[in-house]
């Protein structure tokens, strides 16, 4: 899957297949010049969605994360790697507390100088010598850095805030869910609701009960109110195309609605 992260579930379901065979994990942007963090899950499979780690041996990729000595981290995207640094802020830009969930900030050699001809752009993205990447993060007590969504996707419900991947790879865990993508849907009390159009396994049933019932699970604000039964567009990378489900179901009255 390219430009989004991998749910741990898949990753996890894949290593049950080829347990002897390696898988990486890489974030970066084109805004700080390739790979800024890489996890190759072989000694790492414990690190589940993490993104790496440092690597004092290269100037890139900037985090790494080595999957063989780090199973457990599975989905990490690592640790800042050599000559780059990160920070993880709240709305303010003040650092957040260890484990807690902000937009990720990058610092390094390789951070672009501007955007060609967008200065408004520019001003928004480099701020005090670091790139604000638009993605929010988290980093646990070993350093690894966790990809928790794109900030412009998180879904705000009565104030509180809710990440589209957290509530993707809760339904990725049911047996009849084939793919999941979780959107915003307006509302007037609450200003949004979490909305998800589901592709069922084939062959296999699922109604919209089922997907509220299996999500009491959830706290009640992340739970989905609108449940769409359909496909998932995806582009050729892998990575869920929201604008165009937004497009199609945002307004649609074929939602099922609590």
């Amino acid at each position: 899957i390219g430009a989004q992260p991998v749910p741990p579930s898949l990753i996890t379901h894949w290593k049950k297949y080829f347990p002897e065979m390696a898988y990486d994990t890489t974030f970066g942007l084109s805004e700080s010049t390739g790979p800024n963090c890489v996890h190759l899950g072989i000694e790492n499979i414990h690190k589940v969605g993490a993104i790496g780690r440092p690597l004092s041996e290269s100037t890139g990729p900037n985090c790494v994360h080595l999957g063989i000595e780090n199973i457990h981290k599975v989905g990490a995207i690592g640790r800042p790697g050599f000559n780059w640094e990160t920070r993880i802020v709240d709305e303010e830009g003040k650092d957040v507390v260890q484990g807690q969930t902000g937009e990720l900030l990058l610092r390094g050699n390789g951070v672009m100088r501007e955007y060609y001809k967008n200065p408004e752009a520019t001003a928004r993205a480099l701020k005090g010598g670091w790139l604000y990447t638009g993605d929010m993060a988290r980093q646990d007590e070993d350093g690894f850095i966790y990809i928790v969504d794109r900030k412009k996707d998180v879904i705000i419900v009565g104030g509180e805030n809710v990440f589209p991947i957290e509530v993707e790879n809760f339904l990725h865990t049911h047996p009849s869910v084939k793919d999941v993508a979780a959107i915003g849907y307006p509302d007037e009390r609450l200003g949004e609701l979490v909305a998800v159009v589901v592709t069922p396994v084939p062959g296999k049933s699922l109604t919209e009960e089922e997907v509220l019932k299996y999500c009491e699970k959830l706290p009640k604000y992340k739970r989905p109110r609108k449940i769409f039964l359909g496909e998932v567009p995806r582009n050729p990378t892998g990575k869920i195309e929201k604008t165009k489900l937004r497009k199609k179901y945002i307004g649609s009255e074929g939602a099922f609605k609590v």
